[in-house]
């Protein structure tokens, strides 16, 4: 057994398709099929299942996926440590962005980072909260900015921002002349939310339910700015983080604070526990934790 059999094999189970894996890995399609041949002869096992379309791991297949993760990592963190000796003060930050975080993070923090340190470079992807913190776990981005809960058994977390969420109306509504509103009032609302992809959608159901009663949804979208024109259009009512209000520059909309319960939006930095972090990412952490946004 060897390295390149796992990363191969890896590979493949990622993508189900020994095409898209050739493709990925820039080797030919009956090389990755030979190597894993190899590796389930080795292994006296057969660890994909070829018989549909997309291929699956077989049980012994999500075993020795699992453990290859493992050893491919500890692989990549050799690399990294020694790469770190060399390469003082360089490297790259690979950070994973809610589209909405990005207009509070640049250009204070980002860009005085840079300047701090020019020769690091950061790699910026944008993901909403629940598909950036599966990419922090399976190690494709080392940070990741996001919003609470996350797994506190998977990841640490730093604590960046925390704000409260406002009710959306529009400029008719019988909430407008109101400063604030109990949750529980707003129970026979039609409710505007993000689409369940977000943490936000379910911070907002969680708290309905607790407030006892069930929002009835009348739109889901992942766009804000669609979000906020429905509501100036009077087809429902929005949760959204303070912070948010000052993207909507249409005048038909109204923020109105909640005053029970309070629902915070809180932001954090995350990274996978028990992970090497080279350099560059523990320097923009460190950076991060002093000028906190």
């Amino acid at each position: 057994m060897d390295i390149q059999q796992l990363k191969y094999f890896v590979e493949v189970a990622k993508q189900k398709n020994f095409t898209k894996a050739s493709q990925i890995l820039l080797v030919s399609q009956p090389s990755i099929s030979k190597m894993i041949k190899s590796l389930e002869d080795e292994l006296m096992i057969t660890l994909l299942d070829r018989s549909e379309r997309k291929i699956k791991l077989t049980d012994a297949g999500v075993i020795v996926y699992e453990q290859a993760l493992k050893i491919l990592q500890s692989v990549e963190d050799v690399y990294a440590s020694v790469n770190e000796l060399v390469q003082v003060k360089k490297g790259t930050v690979k950070l994973g962005l809610m589209p909405t975080t990005g207009v509070l993070l640049f250009p204070n923090v980002l860009a005085g980072f840079k300047r701090e340190y020019p020769q690091i470079d950061i790699q910026m992807v944008e993901y909403n909260a629940k598909q950036l913190k599966l990419k922090v776990e399976q190690g494709d981005i080392d940070l990741g900015i996001t919003v609470l809960p996350v797994n506190s058994q998977l990841f640490e977390t730093i604590p960046l921002l925390s704000e409260e969420l406002v009710v959306l109306v529009d400029s008719e509504h019988w909430l407008i002349e109101r400063e604030t509103v109990g949750l529980s009032d707003l129970k026979n609302e039609s409710f505007i939310l993000l689409t369940e992809d977000y943490a936000l959608h379910d911070v907002v159901k969680q708290a309905c339910m607790q407030s006892g009663f069930e929002p009835t949804v009348a739109y889901k979208s992942s766009l804000w700015d669609l979000i906020g024109e429905m509501v100036a259009t009077k087809l429902g009512i929005s949760l959204i983080p303070r912070s948010m209000v000052s993207r909507f520059n249409n005048q038909n909309v109204h923020a109105i604070s909640i005053s029970y319960p309070f629902i915070e939006w809180e932001l954090v930095l995350i990274y996978k526990k028990n992970k090497y972090l080279p350099f560059a990412t523990r320097e923009f952490i460190e950076y991060i934790q002093l000028n906190k946004l």
